[in-house]
């Protein structure tokens, strides 16, 4: 036991020292992939667990005081390390002995006494080291940086650095360097002459104040006497007083071959500056940077009204930037220090007027920017001033970051600057007003984003531009009218506006680039866009995009086609609407075929209603339907014309019965029907065809105008009859006319016997009535007709008198006007009339009306069959 109790504490204690090195290993930093940054963290020592793998470390902005040796020894595969703004006052000799691959290392803005360099030997493929503002109180190079061949980029001194020694810098007499920086105390005390003349580079930078040695200034321009550099920069020349003395500080500048000069903060009076600016323009510098100067006039200098003494400053480029006295712009009282400057920047000068003879002397300019300053439209267009001579070269205008408002304003100012082509107005308040504006054929760009621009604001741009930018401006709607006038424009900007549509119709043929991301619209499709044959840039991202067919379509036909590249595809496309497609992405909306593709839709949709229309038209043969149609539309139509004719409230009956019967049972209808009911006392006025219809009319209007005019309607029912389309239309107006009344009225008269199972269910109302309605049978013996006779009279009631048609005689007498009907007959299956017939039959089957019986009330029923809805049966007239 004793030994697996051993093992089990080993285990555990294994276990806790594993936990305590995983803890230890974690690490504040954000790592992505061979990087580190650990910057602003507040460490006070590098954190233990980087990645062995490390090729840039960032520990700048912490507190950390020293390096040890052990800090870096597992990251040898460093290249960048960054410790600057610390408070690192050690660096142990060995702390980068495993750091050999090092190119570049800054420990700028530490407590370091002394140049360490004991610690850079393995340091052999640095290429850049930044150690200035560290609290060196000597500049002494040592040996070791001979040995770094390649190193680019050196940065050294520190606020305690109050000499310069001539043997300083000798270690670096062989190495050419790119930039090499050098700051001093706030007074520089001693300079060897020699001191930077062994030194090699493209670019030098003094952060070196000369408040109490003036006079060092010409011995340093001496060492660089006939040297080439690309930048000579002088940091805080002044620091804290304004030089007043007589000597030509700037003497040397005409030996030193240096493309840019810079003067970056310091102090500079009016005499200083003149210094500066005589010897510049008599040297080789072509680009002059005045920026953050702390600039006053020099209170002994008399304007004597005479020309400038600056008159022949030829530069490429004059930057003047954070200056808080605008003064500086009229030196000496004069601004033909400007007269031969190709590119003029003033940017930040907080100047708020623009006298007429500045834009005279600047007749060399071709780009002037005048950004960042409080120009509103009056001070930059004086209407007293004439511009007609005024900026011939002029080609580029920057005046954004102003108060400017209107465009009206610039076009004229600019309407005489015939060179002019492009113009930077962004970041102003333009826009706002409706304007006309008059704009020569010259301007080709115009940069005007961060405005206030609406519709009406197109009305007051040039035509003839090539490059408009109006993004992040307010605008909500476009005018499309613009676009067909300005028909050279290629490239279009419109991020970060509030466009609600992309309207339709849009045209520009020439543009090639568009860009409408990050507004307000959800739907484009196919046809968005067609109006541009040639575009071939899209930026349409950041969008709140309904995903519908057409988006998917547009997407599909582009990718596919290739011809139009959407720049910003597919990160910021996402679906907005339907809400449950809300933020993914647009590349993942695949709706299917059958939803998008229209053809499909068609194809599947006439399919379908062919098959629907076929099956109906099928149905209808079966059922019959258009024959119900027919005899519907007939009813409706004779409806019409009757009401046409006189109205219906009120109308009496003028017949006690209709007769309905097929013309070969007309022999029998006039031998026994007609004389056996219209001779009785009172007669009954029965209604037939071949002497009630009235000449002229149409037949289907005399059936039914006279099957209304009658109380009730007899169907003389044979096999003729089934076989008679006129009588089959007659029964089915009947049964219309019964539709929510009883069928009381309608008497059927078997004259043949017919059996409704046997006829075709075509007749499928008739066989209904057959089976469920009572009807009266034809006897063939002449001693039961009697009987027959007093059933019939049963079944019509009482003859009482029945109201005259106008114009028509009296019932029962044929009349001229007669329409004879021609039958088709076919034979069915059933009685003969030689058979014979029972009046008494089994109870449930018959119901006898006896002889005598009281006729002034109509019966519920008189003999077998039950009632039944029926089909009409079409019959043919001669």
């Amino acid at each position: 036991m004793l030994p697996l109790v051993k093992n089990s504490w080993t285990n555990v204690l294994l276990c806790i020292q594993m936990t305590v090195v995983a803890s230890d290993s974690i690490s504040p930093c954000s790592i992505t992939g061979y990087s580190a940054n650990c910057k602003g963290l507040n460490l006070d020592q590098v954190p233990p667990g980087l990645p062995a793998s490390l090729e840039s470390l960032d520990l700048s902005f912490n507190k950390l005081t020293a390096i040890t040796n052990k800090d870096l020894a597992h990251l040898t595969q460093l290249r960048s390390l960054n410790l600057e703004f610390n408070n690192i006052s050690l660096i142990e000799d060995e702390a980068f002995a495993s750091n050999a691959l090092l190119k570049e290392l800054s420990v700028f803005n530490n407590s370091l006494t002394q140049v360490p360099s004991k610690l850079l030997e393995p340091l052999t493929r640095l290429r850049s080291l930044e150690m200035s503002n560290n609290l060196f109180a000597s500049a002494a190079l040592g040996e070791v940086f001979s040995t770094l061949r390649e190193l680019e980029s050196l940065s050294m001194g520190g606020p305690l650095l109050l000499n310069l020694s001539r043997e300083d810098f000798l270690p670096l007499r062989w190495t050419p360097l790119k930039k090499f920086a050098i700051k001093s105390a706030s007074s520089l005390q001693h300079y060897d002459p020699g001191t930077l003349s062994v030194l090699q580079t493209d670019q030098m930078w003094f952060d070196v104040a000369l408040d109490q040695k003036p006079e060092i200034l010409p011995l340093m321009l001496k060492d660089l006497a006939g040297k080439t550099f690309a930048v000579l920069r002088f940091r805080n020349l002044f620091e804290f007083k304004y030089y007043t003395g007589s000597q030509d500080l700037f003497k040397g500048l005409r030996d030193i071959a240096a493309r840019q000069l810079v003067f970056f903060r310091g102090k500079f009076n009016e005499n200083l500056l003149r210094m500066a600016l005589l010897n510049v323009q008599g040297s080789a510098v072509k680009d002059l940077g005045l920026v953050a100067i702390d600039f006053a006039r020099s209170p002994d200098f008399v304007n004597d009204g005479l020309e400038s003494s600056v008159t022949d400053l030829v530069l490429d480029n004059l930057l003047l930037q954070d200056i808080s006295n605008p003064d500086i712009l009229r030196f000496d009282w004069r601004f033909t220090w400007l007269s031969r400057v190709v590119r003029l920047t003033i940017r930040n000068v907080n100047f708020n007027y623009v006298p007429c003879d500045s834009w005279e002397e600047m007749r060399n300019a071709e780009t002037v920017t005048i950004a960042g300053n409080r120009l509103t439209d009056e001070a930059l267009y004086n209407q007293r001033c004439d511009y007609r001579s005024s900026m011939p070269k002029l080609r580029v205008l920057n005046a954004n970051a102003n108060e400017l408002a209107s465009l009206r304003a610039l076009s004229a100012l600019t309407a005489e600057w015939t060179a002019l082509r492009e113009l930077d107005v962004s970041h102003n308040k333009l826009g706002s007003t409706r304007e006309s504006c008059t704009w020569k054929q010259n301007v080709t760009k115009l940069v005007m984003h961060h405005n206030m621009v609406d519709q009406v604001t197109f009305g007051c741009l040039p035509t003839t531009l090539l490059y408009l930018d109006m993004s992040y401006s307010n605008l909500d709607v476009l005018d499309t009218g613009y676009f067909r006038q300005a028909t050279q424009l290629q490239v279009l900007l419109l991020s970060g506006n509030k466009i609600k549509f992309i309207p339709s119709g849009w045209e520009s043929p020439n543009l090639l680039s568009l860009a409408v991301d990050g507004n307000s619209f959800g739907l484009i499709g196919e046809g968005s866009f067609s109006s541009m044959p040639r575009l071939v840039n899209l930026t349409a991202g950041n969008n709140p995009y309904h995903c519908t067919c057409d988006l998917h379509a547009f997407i599909q036909d582009t990718l596919g086609k290739g011809r139009l590249s959407i720049t910003d595809w597919p990160g910021n496309y996402k679906c907005y609407h339907p809400e449950p497609l809300l933020e993914m992405t647009v590349a993942k909306y695949l709706p299917g075929r059958l939803v998008c593709d229209v053809r499909l839709v068609i194809a599947v949709s006439v399919v379908t209603t062919a098959a629907v229309a076929f099956l109906l038209v099928g149905l209808c043969h079966v059922f019959n339907v258009p024959w119900y149609l027919k005899a519907m539309y007939l009813i409706l139509r004779a409806q019409y014309r009757a009401r046409q004719e006189q109205g219906e409230a009120g109308r009496a009956f003028a017949y006690h019965a209709f007769i309905s019967y097929s013309h070969s049972d007309a022999e029998w209808v006039r031998d026994h029907l007609l004389p056996c009911l219209e001779n009785c006392d009172p007669p009954y006025r029965l209604c037939i065809h071949e002497r009630d219809f009235q000449p002229g009319k149409w037949i289907i209007d005399n059936i039914i105008e006279n099957i209304e005019d009658s109380r009730k309607v007899i169907f003389v029912l044979s096999r003729n009859f089934v076989n008679s389309e006129w009588c089959n239309y007659e029964l089915y107006f009947a049964h219309q006319r019964a539709i929510g009344k009883s069928f009381n009225d309608v008497i059927l008269v078997v004259k043949e016997t017919i059996d409704p199972e046997s006829l075709p269910s075509k007749y499928c109302k008739l066989k209904k009535m057959l089976s469920t309605k009572t009807y009266l049978e034809w006897p063939s013996e002449p001693k039961r007709q009697a009987f027959f006779w007093a059933q019939m009279r049963g079944v019509l009631g009482k003859a009482t008198p029945t109201g005259e048609k106008a114009g028509e005689g009296g019932g029962g007498q044929p009349t001229d006007r007669v329409s004879m009907v021609e039958l088709p007959l076919e034979v069915e299956d059933g009685k003969g009339e030689g058979e014979e017939d029972s009046t008494a039959a089994p109870a449930g089957q018959r119901q006898v009306v006896p002889p005598g019986a009281n006729n002034d009330t109509e019966p519920e029923s008189l003999l077998l069959h039950k009632v039944i809805s029926y089909q009409a049966i079409p019959i043919e007239v001669v």
